[in-house]
């Protein structure tokens, strides 16, 4: 662990300009770091646009429904079942996911259901749905689709991540989400056909999505850099109005 004392400190040169030379920098940062605040919201706001993009993609998939349609409930197409509880130090070195309620936060050498598969979360990040492609584990915080009944595992995924499981916490002290409170509720299912022809064209648009999102990641990850460029510059009298310029 690297220590910092004092004497160190005090035996640093340090760059100190006259008054009017600290005054301009001082403006020509401001200036900089509200231009960078500016385009550091955008990119946040743009990013949760595209994850929006495919929400509305999803709504407007489901909305379209024809005379092939069934209407019936969740129960009637999936069953849910809850995930098997594994502590850490129960688990042992492997390559199976254990799929928590927040994702995949750790690995196991053996699997409890086989992949495709789809996970939502019963306690922590209530109703938020995860599809996994390789055999894993779903832990006791989740519930996972014990049985598609024959349909496509994706257009499943898409359906419990359109809708708004949080609503239906238990109301316990702990928030929870219970299979039984999601099997009734009441769908429009299209058949199999359609269920694949929606998923190719979902897939297309989430693919274009995520890559939106990784750019304006990309984005801001440059912007979180210039800033410390810039303060660099400032304290080692590098720093020019053009530097306003290129933030």
């Amino acid at each position: 662990m690297l220590h910092v004392t004092k004497g160190a400190m005090e035996a640093r040169d340090l760059f100190i300009p006259p008054l009017d030379e600290q005054k301009r920098i001082v403006a020509t940062l401001d200036e900089a770091f509200e231009g960078i605040a500016k385009a550091t919201a955008n990119a946040e706001k743009n990013s949760g646009s595209a994850r929006e993009l495919l929400g509305a993609a999803l709504r407007q998939e489901l909305n379209v429904a024809s005379e092939s349609w069934t209407e019936c409930s969740i129960g009637d197409q999936i069953t849910l079942q809850r995930g098997v509880d594994i502590t850490k130090s129960e688990q042992r070195a492997g390559k199976v996911p254990v799929v928590s309620s927040g994702g995949v936060k750790s690995f196991h050498n053996t699997a409890v259901a086989r992949a495709p598969g789809v996970v939502i979360g019963r306690k922590g990040s209530l109703g938020t749905a995860y599809f996994v492609e390789e055999d894993y584990w779903p832990h006791d915080t989740t519930l996972w689709v014990r049985d598609f009944k024959g349909n496509c595992e994706k257009f499943v995924f898409y359906v419990l991540q359109s809708l708004d499981l949080k609503s239906l916490d238990s109301g316990s002290a702990n928030p929870a989400l219970n299979r039984n409170n999601v099997h009734p509720i009441r769908v429009v299912w299209p058949p199999r056909v359609a269920q694949d022809r929606i998923v190719e064209r979902l897939n297309r648009i989430g693919a274009s999505c995520e890559r939106l999102t990784e750019i304006y990641a990309e984005k801001k990850l440059e912007l979180s850099d210039l800033s410390s460029t810039l303060l660099h510059k400032a304290f080692t009298g590098q720093l020019t109005s053009a530097d306003t310029i290129a933030a």
